[in-house]
């Protein structure tokens, strides 16, 4: 039987390069008219157990955390926690859209920043984006989408020393927003890496900065109500460029304390095979109903990045993608999960 190294070997190989591998006939397709998978919340595999609990969340829970940090702590650990895989797994593994929460730590003097999901990360910023880099310089016809978000804490001069650090560590590879972002086009001018960022006052100021990519959360615990919601945003019609659906379930207060064994991980996991039929059923393009990134927790626990790629032949078999929405019928298959 095939264990779970050997598992991650195998989708390294497989993935690791697959959008070199896309038939040359999606070379002039828009990256925002393919199926891409994104992992969400990227960097909360190194969340740091010590770090204090981050200043947007609420005030009762720094409260807690302060007054008994030996039970909350690994109640957040549990919770906040979204990948096990490092970020060259994630990549290798075929993870193009990385969801990356940046924030500046209170009370911090320096400008060094981190992600956040509640608490903040061991890793910097600027780290791991000279890591990205490295990757992309063994994977020169890779492109990844790195959606800059939150920005907790930071004020115009940490907007100012990220974006610095972006151009001086990708420069040449940063594709900028007036391009059309097909392969050809970005394999011709050595471009690799594009940038959304979600300060809006930012974007007029560097070319270099796409806007920031809609994200359909759905908010919901139960498989049920996240695929209702996804299917009404379909029917609502895709944004007219990149945008993501998330098939990430969230669990709110009452959620956690009424399952004080599970975790959001257990959550997550018996619950996957179900959300990937929907997945499966998914189709890029450009009509209203069509999806481009699909972003997940724990990517690698299953076939989801393969299942997400695979959705790309759909476009060199139209006739694959005229199937009816999920229907009522339908959704009652998932009313247990």
């Amino acid at each position: 039987m095939e264990g779970p190294l050997e598992r991650s070997i195998q989708l390294c190989q497989e993935n690791s390069q697959w959008m070199s591998q896309l038939p040359e006939s999606l070379w002039n397709v828009p990256l925002y008219n393919l199926s891409l998978p994104g992992s969400h919340d990227t960097m909360s595999y190194c969340l740091d157990k010590v770090s204090p609990v981050s200043e947007n969340e609420s005030k009762l829970l720094k409260f807690v955390d302060k007054c008994a940090p030996c039970i909350v702590r690994p109640i957040i650990m549990k919770w906040s926690t979204t990948q096990v895989q490092n970020l060259a797994e994630q990549l290798n593994a075929g993870i193009r859209y990385l969801d990356l929460r940046i924030a500046h730590k209170s009370h911090d003097p320096s400008m060094d920043l981190y992600f956040v999901h509640m608490i903040y990360t061991s890793v910097s910023v600027e780290d791991t984006l000279w890591e990205i880099s490295k990757w992309l310089q063994s994977h020169p016809w890779e492109v990844v989408i790195l959606a800059c978000r939150n920005f907790d804490g930071l004020s115009r001069n940490h907007h100012c020393h990220l974006i610095s650090c972006i151009k001086r560590i990708f420069h040449s590879k940063l594709c900028p927003r007036d391009v059309v972002p097909t392969l050809q086009n970005m394999w011709g001018k050595g471009y690799q890496v594009i940038i959304s960022y979600d300060e809006v006052s930012e974007l007029t100021k560097h070319c270099e900065l796409w806007p920031a990519i809609p994200y359909w959360w759905g908010n919901k615990s139960t498989t049920k109500a996240l695929i209702q919601y996804l299917e009404h945003m379909k029917k609502m019609g895709r944004p007219g460029k990149f945008f993501v659906a998330g098939i990430n379930l969230t669990a709110d207060l009452w959620y956690i304390l009424s399952h004080p064994f599970l975790s959001l991980k257990m959550m997550t996991l018996r619950r996957l095979p179900c959300l990937n039929i929907w997945v499966k059923q998914q189709c890029p393009g450009t009509k209203k109903d069509c999806t481009n990134i699909i972003a997940a927790d724990f990517i690698g626990d299953d076939d989801f990045v393969k299942d997400v790629i695979e959705l790309n032949k759909k476009l060199n078999s139209p006739g694959h993608c005229h199937g009816p929405n999920i229907g009522s019928k339908d959704l009652s298959f998932f009313s247990t999960f």
